[in-house]
């Protein structure tokens, strides 16, 4: 029985948009190596000269396709041959083997809905009311394209998605999904999935999906919130174990490399890492229980239960990539690990 199968990637823009083309299957697949490596013209999408131009699109996980009754979304990697993946290439980055930790990443997701130029229900800039009534609001005057969000919530559900919820957020015409991952690859790859299922979702309705981290920015003292993507995080030792040592040990990695970070977490992020907003300027690093002002939240449920949990990250923007950010973090978890170890060994202490 044949079978279209919509094959996703990323391309080169920065930052980076999704791509798809529907390629038919004869045979239903079982399993991912049932879906064959596919080509595509490297030179439309910013990622090859039109003098040698063909990419290769490598098919790594697939799920169903919530808009197709016999379908399947498949997301690839891009490869320049069949050795060598392409320079646009995040997923490959991640070459930490995860083990026993046993990463989990829950993402949160925020975005604007446009149409003309504008957030859904807003006539003109001029007329933008104060935010205080939007955030998990209810009602025609408060809330502007719940029936997208809900739609979008269905489909990833369809899909097979863990998504474990949505509400409407601090500004009209802006909205958040929170969706849950184990593991860096394959948390992100659903963060992606999730997100064509959504750019879907808005081209039936003709509306805009906008993930500036800032699309209003001040105008005449009115600054509208950003969109961020917080991330919350955990390994086996943070979920089991934890201690406010522990976490305080973490924080100290976080800080000694937060400028990594920041270049990787997004584009135009500055401009919403202001101070304001609940956010953490984007020069300093903070951590808090229960701040969401800061660069790192510490839940106040954790904090009461030992520091044993999640923590979230509210630096990374809206547009961010996500193998970026999970990438980034498993490394700092990694490098207390390491040092732990050291310490213990007395060769090194920590400061």
């Amino acid at each position: 029985m044949s079978v279209k199968a919509e094959y996703i990637w990323l391309d080169g823009n920065y930052p980076q948009q999704l791509r798809s083309k529907t390629k038919i299957l004869k045979n239903d697949p079982f399993d991912l190596p049932d879906f064959p490596e596919w080509g595509f013209d490297g030179s439309s999408t910013k990622q090859a000269e039109g003098c040698f131009s063909d990419c290769i699109l490598r098919p790594v996980k697939f799920i169903n396709d919530p808009f197709r009754k016999k379908g399947y979304l498949v997301m690839c990697e891009v490869y320049e041959n069949e050795k060598d993946p392409d320079s646009t290439n995040t997923r490959c980055l991640i070459d930490y083997k995860e083990g026993g930790e046993y990463f989990h990443f829950g993402f949160e997701q925020e975005y604007f809905l446009y149409k003309n130029g504008l957030p859904l229900g807003v006539e003109n800039l001029e007329t933008l009311k104060p935010q205080g009534d939007f955030y998990c609001g209810v009602g025609s005057g408060q809330v502007k394209g719940r029936e997208i969000a809900e739609e979008h919530l269905d489909a990833c559900y369809e899909a097979g998605l863990e998504i474990t919820g949505i509400n409407a957020e601090v500004a009209l015409g802006q909205w958040e999904y929170q969706l849950f991952g184990v593991g860096s690859k394959n948390a992100s790859d659903d963060l992606w999935l999730s997100r064509y299922i959504l750019y879907r979702i808005g081209e039936k309705h003709n509306i805009e999906i906008n993930l500036h981290p800032k699309p209003i920015e001040e105008k005449d003292g009115y600054e509208a919130n950003g969109s961020g993507m917080h991330i919350n995080f955990s390994n086996k030792k943070l979920r089991e174990e934890g201690g406010q040592e522990y976490v305080e040990e973490v924080m100290k990695e976080f800080k000694e490399n937060h400028i990594e970070h920041i270049n990787h977490y997004g584009v135009d992020n500055h401009k919403r890492l202001t101070g304001n907003h609940e956010t953490q300027h984007i020069n300093k690093f903070t951590f808090g229980v229960a701040h969401r002002g800061a660069s790192v939240r510490i839940p106040l449920n954790v904090a009461n239960n030992d520091f044993t949990g999640y923590l979230e990250d509210r630096r990374p923007a809206s547009n961010a990539d996500p193998y970026e950010l999970t990438r980034l973090i498993m490394q700092r978890l990694k490098n207390v690990s390491v040092k732990k170890i050291i310490e213990k060994k007395g060769v090194f202490a920590l400061n």
